[in-house]
C-alpha cells in the first residue's frame, strides 16, 4: 500500500475513532421563532429542490470523505447506493492521488457505477494540476467540481504541503473545466474575505466547511509522533459563525453549509441563516460503516423531520426558510456585531 492509500486507510480510523467526542459546534446558540398560528400541513413535496439542473429530493448532500484506498472503494460504494435510492448528491473525497495513482480509480468510479444519474461532485486539492482536473471529472463522470482549501490540514500534516499560494491555480482549473467549481474549506470555515477574493476571481459556489465536525487538524495531529499541534484544533470557524460572515457578502453567490452539521434541526437552522444547501460527511460516515440500509434509513429519518418542520414554522417550501426570525446568545451575537465592522 503506498504512503497515500496508508495515509487515507488513516484517515478512515481516526475518524471513527472521534465520532463521539464532543465538539463546539454554535448550533445551540442559534434560536427559532417558531409561529404559533402556522398555516400550513405537512407536505412530501416541501423539500424537493434543483442544483446545477438537477431535480433533488432534499437540499442536503452527503460531503466529500474518502476514496484512494481499499477500505474507501466501500464506504464510496455505499454512500452512493444510498444517494440513488434517495435522490441527493455526493461529493467524493479527494481524487488528487490520481495524479500519481491512476490505480486507484476504482475507489472513487465506484460511485458513479453504483449512482449512474445522480448528481456527483469530485473534489481536488488546490494545488492539482488543470489538465489533472479536466482528466479526472471526465474519469469520474463528475457533474461539479469540489476544490478543498486545507491550509491547517496541510500545515499539521507531518508530510502535508508548505506552500499555499493557490488563487493563480484555481483560476488555471476555472478557465480548464466545463462544469461547476465549488470552493470548499474542510473543517475551519470560510471567512468573508476569502469568499470576497474568490468572488473577484469568479467563484460564486461556497463549503462554508465550518469546525465542528470532522477536524482533520486533529486528525493529522494524532497522527505527529509528539501530538505537538493541538493548538491548531481549534482555531476555525464554526459552520454558524461562517454562515453569519457570507451574509455581510451582498454579491450574488450560492452557499453550502457543511461542517459540525447531524441533525435536522443545525441543517434547518443553517438554511435559515442563508445556506442553499447543507452538507453532512461524519454524521452519515457513522452509518455507512453499518450498511448502506442503514444509511438510508437516517436519510429517511431527517427528510421526514425536515418536513415535520417546514410546517411547524409556517413554511411552505423549504427555500423559503431564511424567512424564519431566529435570535443569538451572547456570544454568537457579539460575534455578529464585531465582524459586520470588521467587514
Amino acid at each position: 500500500m503506498s504512503q497515500r492509500s496508508q495515509r487515507k486507510e488513516e484517515h478512515l480510523a481516526l475518524a471513527k475513532m472521534f465520532f463521539n467526542k464532543q465538539k463546539k459546534s454554535d448550533f445551540n446558540q442559534i434560536h427559532l421563532i417558531r409561529p404559533a398560528l402556522a398555516e400550513t400541513q405537512f407536505s412530501e413535496n416541501s423539500l424537493e429542490s434543483s442544483l446545477f439542473n438537477h431535480r433533488i429530493s432534499m437540499p442536503i448532500y452527503i460531503n466529500a470523505m474518502t476514496g484512494g484506498s481499499e477500505k474507501s472503494f466501500q464506504i464510496n460504494k455505499r454512500l452512493a447506493k444510498a444517494c440513488a435510492k434517495e435522490n441527493i448528491p455526493m461529493a467524493l473525497g479527494s481524487a488528487s492521488i490520481l495524479e500519481k495513482e491512476p490505480d486507484q480509480l476504482n475507489s472513487f468510479s465506484i460511485a458513479r457505477s453504483e449512482n449512474p444519474d445522480g448528481l456527483l461532485f469530485a473534489n481536488i486539492n488546490p494545488d492539482t494540476n488543470a489538465h489533472s482536473a479536466e482528466k479526472i471529472i471526465k474519469e469520474l463522470n463528475a457533474d461539479a467540481l469540489q476544490i478543498h482549501l486545507n491550509t491547517v490540514q496541510e500545515a499539521v500534516m507531518p508530510e502535508g504541503d508548505r506552500n499555499f499560494i493557490w488563487l493563480d491555480n484555481l483560476k488555471r482549473i476555472r478557465d480548464k473545466v466545463d462544469i461547476p467549481i465549488i470552493i470548499k474549506e474542510v473543517g475551519q470555515g470560510l471567512d468573508p474575505a476569502s469568499i470576497q477574493t474568490l468572488q473577484k476571481n469568479g467563484f460564486s459556489n461556497f463549503d462554508l466547511g465550518g469546525s465542528g465536525g470532522t477536524n482533520f487538524a486533529q486528525i493529522e495531529n494524532e497522527r505527529r509522533e509528539l501530538h505537538d499541534l493541538a493548538f491548531l484544533e481549534d482555531i476555525g470557524l464554526s459552520t454558524p459563525k461562517a454562515l453569519l460572515g457570507a451574509k455581510l457578502i451582498k454579491q450574488k453567490k450560492v452557499i453550502f453549509a457543511s461542517g459540525g452539521i447531524n441533525n435536522s434541526m443545525n441543517i434547518f437552522k443553517s438554511l435559515v441563516l442563508g445556506a442553499n444547501y447543507v452538507g453532512l460527511a461524519s454524521h452519515f460516515l457513522k452509518f455507512a460503516f453499518r450498511g448502506s440500509d442503514e444509511l438510508c434509513a437516517e436519510i429517511e429519518k431527517i427528510k421526514s423531520e425536515l418536513i415535520m418542520l417546514n410546517a411547524l414554522f409556517g413554511l411552505n417550501q423549504i427555500k423559503d426558510a431564511r424567512k424564519v426570525k431566529y435570535y443569538l446568545d451572547n456570544e454568537l451575537f457579539n460575534y455578529q456585531k464585531q465582524i459586520e465592522k470588521i467587514y
